[in-house]
């Protein structure tokens, strides 16, 4: 198999850093000065001049036909389509940022919305190629293994360290070009095999990229590792017998992309250098260290990462890997799997704002008390009693004696009007309403944010504080609005009857006081039976009357006393509801949205 060799030598050690963010300008300068052929033998070098360089150029051509990366008639290219589950949390993941970001700070949703992001990049792409990276330590020999693959020279290799500076792109087949030109990988730095004539090439659909050194000293080379890796559908990890423990390789890389097991693929290279056994203990140990990172084994059929030892300086192993290579890329399902394990990986960081280990929400009971809480800040309890002796004082007056209700009317008549509530304008009456208040919705709301994640609670917080603000006033003027109506209580049916009945007994009084007094004047005959009889009567008829009509009072006053303390108290509940329970039962309603959404997200990839 044969490749177009047109890289520039200044690709590698001595290609400024960043090639990736100039692919336009790189793609003018090649259309204007033609592009350059680097040496396809390693022992080979460069001639000097300009000439000698175009003569080369000439001859090369020659030798290895060009591509043309600027078709004029582009293939078409079928878009990547998302299996169903996957696409049921995509869409859940974008509802749930959706409802989140007025409760969630940017920087907490910044994962799951690059992953929206460079999902839907990737959808809009080719879904039948696989863009797989090739990623290793200085030295591993992942450019060799890269060129072992094409089958060609495509990558330079050699001691220098580092010797792949840029990332370079190589394609089985067309319409790759979009993938690639996500990656900002410039046209020069873009290889092509040339299909060999014994049919279509098993790696039909694969992009590989050659990536720098994540391990190397230039910081750019570090840079283009970890923006291509957040790209491709699939990695091979190439690691030496020397590094294959690197701990920056594990922690940095391996550990946290344990969730990408099925798209990665980690290579022992080297084991030529290794003798007798020594390449299986060092496999098994491989095995040993990716266990330890959570990286799940495909050893057994099962899915996960393979792992593979083979030497690409002497293709011992290489034909294996391509045979496997050639069936992943066939499947086509690498990037479903890797967006699938990118959510996993944003649903694990989205966790500690979502889920909860209890039960949350404002119980019944919970309600119940913080209405009782009110009610006993703006004295329900004490305005119904208030309202009870009231209806009583009533009762006494219109049913008593006329000498009893004037010794009570010089009593009381520097007391307020019957029937009015007593208005709370000390200073000190004012201060404990409040804070019982306040204590109140303090309580309310640490119960209904019990259990909820930090956000989500801080959430329920502050929109109890907010509803919190006036409620004392707003108390107040409620409970001169729900008090008892101005004037005196209503009177039952039978007082008529009693107050007439206290007026005969009255009347008797006087008549019999009269007759006495004309008997002792001398305008009656003498006549003592009657005249006492009458104000007997009348004095004892008196008092029981105004005793009986006290105790028939009494159920009558208890349910006024009652009415006027449920009207003040559903006044209280009212306005705490309105204002300090219905906006923390919509937070809490917000968070069982979220919670289900991420119930979506989570679930459906189990």
């Amino acid at each position: 198999m044969t490749a177009v060799t047109d890289q520039d030598p200044t690709d590698h050690a001595d290609q400024p850093d960043d090639d990736a963010h100039k692919a336009g300008s790189a793609a003018a300068r090649g259309a204007s000065d033609g592009e350059r052929t680097t040496r396809t033998d390693s022992t080979e070098t460069w001639d000097d001049g300009l000439i000698a360089r175009r003569v080369n150029e000439t001859a090369e051509g020659d030798r290895f036909p060009m591509t043309d990366h600027r078709s004029a008639v582009p293939p078409a290219v079928t878009p990547l389509v998302y299996e169903g589950s996957l696409r049921s949390r995509l869409e859940a993941l974008r509802e749930l940022v959706g409802l989140s970001r007025t409760r969630l700070d940017s920087r907490t949703l910044s994962e799951a919305g690059r992953v929206l992001d460079e999902a839907a990049a990737r959808r809009r792409l080719s879904g039948q190629h696989t863009v797989v990276a090739i990623a290793g330590a200085t030295g591993s020999g992942k450019s060799q293994l890269f060129n072992a693959l094409a089958g060609v020279t495509i990558s330079e290799t050699g001691v220098r360290r580092p010797t792949t500076a840029a990332p370079i792109a190589c394609s089985w087949s067309d319409g790759a070009a979009g993938l690639i030109e996500r990656l900002g990988i410039p046209p020069r730095l873009r290889r092509r095999p040339l299909p060999t004539g014994d049919g279509e090439s098993p790696l039909r659909g694969l992009v590989l990229i050659d990536l720098p050194d994540h391990d190397s000293a230039a910081v750019q080379h570090r840079r283009h590792v970890d923006r291509i890796l957040a790209l491709v559908d699939a990695v091979i990890w190439v690691v030496d017998p020397e590094k294959y423990a690197d701990a920056v390789l594990h922690e940095r890389y391996l550990r946290p992309m344990a969730a990408h097991a099925e798209v990665m693929f980690v290579v022992l290279n080297q084991v030529d250098r290794l003798p007798g056994e020594a390449a299986e203990q060092v496999l098994d140990d491989l095995r040993r260290l990716l266990d330890e990172d959570g990286i799940a084994l495909g050893e057994y059929g099962e899915p996960g990462t393979t792992v593979l030892a083979l030497s690409a300086l002497t293709g011992d192993g290489v034909g294996e890997l391509r045979e496997v290579l050639g069936q992943f890329v066939s499947e086509r399902g690498a990037p479903n799997r890797r967006i699938s394990a990118d959510v996993d990986i944003a649903a694990a960081r989205l966790w500690p704002v979502y889920a909860t280990q209890r039960r949350t929400g404002l119980s019944e009971q919970a309600r119940e008390e913080f209405s009782d809480r009110l009610a006993d800040a703006v004295g329900a309890t004490a305005a119904g009693e208030a309202a009870e002796r009231a209806w009583l004082r009533n009762a006494n007056r219109a049913c008593g004696t006329p000498w009893l209700r004037l010794w009570r009317w010089y009593q009381d008549r520097g007391e307020p009007t019957t029937g009015r509530l007593p208005s709370r304008t000390q200073a000190d009456e004012e201060a404990t309403a409040r804070q019982r208040v306040e204590q109140a919705v303090r309580t309310v709301a640490d119960r209904a944010s019990a259990g909820l994640p930090t956000p989500w609670a801080q959430a329920v917080r502050e929109a109890a504080a907010r509803g919190s603000q006036g409620l004392p006033e707003a108390l107040d003027e409620l409970t001169a609005r729900a008090g008892l109506p101005a004037g005196r209580p209503p009177r039952p049916g039978w007082w008529p009857v009693a107050v007439l009945t206290q007026a005969s007994m009255t009347i008797l009084q006087f008549l019999g006081g009269l007759w006495l007094l004309g008997q002792i004047i001398g305008v009656m005959p003498p006549n003592l039976g009657v005249p006492v009889l009458l104000m007997v009567i009348g004095i004892v008829g008196g008092p029981l009357i105004e005793w009986s009509c006290r105790l028939a009072a009494r159920g009558p006053a208890r349910r006024y006393g009652l009415e006027a303390e449920r009207r003040l108290r559903e006044a209280a509940a009212g306005c705490g509801r309105a204002r300090v329970l219905d906006p923390v039962a919509a937070e809490l309603l917000r968070y069982r949205e979220v919670r289900e959404q991420y119930g979506r997200v989570v679930g459906a990839g189990r």
